[in-house]
């Protein structure tokens, strides 16, 4: 009998957590913005002799989310060009100061934890996906001299907490974590490899269609 209970309230939980999903089908769309914050060590160039650092930048994001299962969503982040100070250091302290402009696009795979009674009804969620980083606007003050980074692919992690206000909307709340690495260049010659990746956090509105 406490076999046959078990099963049964099981069932009827799943046959709940079914009813309460997010259907496949739906469509999200979130706005608000992100912070980036670079690791704090961005590597070393010129064989260790000149150290990098790059500092965080906040700009609007938006991102558009499609149920292609129950509560599993393929979701897309743009974002406006955020910007970043390089510091360069020599080894005898001399700071030589860069800058340059990026544009992260992220594509995520994602489940979101719907439909399993969370207290005021939250729905936390993770994903996994594949970050794309183009860097453009490069600049150094060293005259005559070009800076150059090169883009940049690699893996993406997402974890965060919808908490909905009404029906369809939603108040966001979370944090990236993006492998960026990009091989930098003065003059078309290699210098090294400036380690950025990030975590990214971040705020949005989110409405469900």
């Amino acid at each position: 009998m406490k076999l046959q209970s078990l099963v049964l309230a099981t069932a009827a939980a799943l046959t709940m957590t079914t009813a309460f999903a997010i259907p496949a089908g739906t469509w999200t769309v979130a706005a608000g913005a992100h912070y980036v914050d670079p690791k704090s060590d961005n590597g070393t160039l010129l064989d260790g002799d000149v150290s990098v650092d790059v500092d965080g930048d906040v700009r609007p994001t938006i991102s558009g989310e499609y149920f292609i299962a129950n509560n599993v969503g393929i979701e897309l982040l743009a974002a406006i060009p955020f910007h970043h100070d390089i510091t360069f250091t020599a080894p005898n302290g001399n700071i030589i100061e860069g800058k340059t402009q990026h544009l992260p696009p992220t594509l995520s795979l994602q489940y979101h934890f719907d439909g399993y009674n969370m207290p005021m009804n939250v729905k936390p969620f993770i994903g996994i996906g594949v970050n794309y980083t183009t860097f453009f606007e490069e600049k150094i003050n060293f005259p005559g001299v070009e800076l150059n980074l090169d883009d940049s692919v690699g893996v993406a992690g997402h974890i965060g907490l919808d908490i909905p206000f009404a029906p369809t909307e939603a108040f966001r709340i979370d944090a990236r974590y993006m492998d960026i690495k990009t091989d930098a260049s003065l003059d078309g010659a290699d210098i090294g490899e400036i380690d950025i990746s990030p975590w990214v956090y971040g705020v949005a509105f989110v409405k469900t269609f």
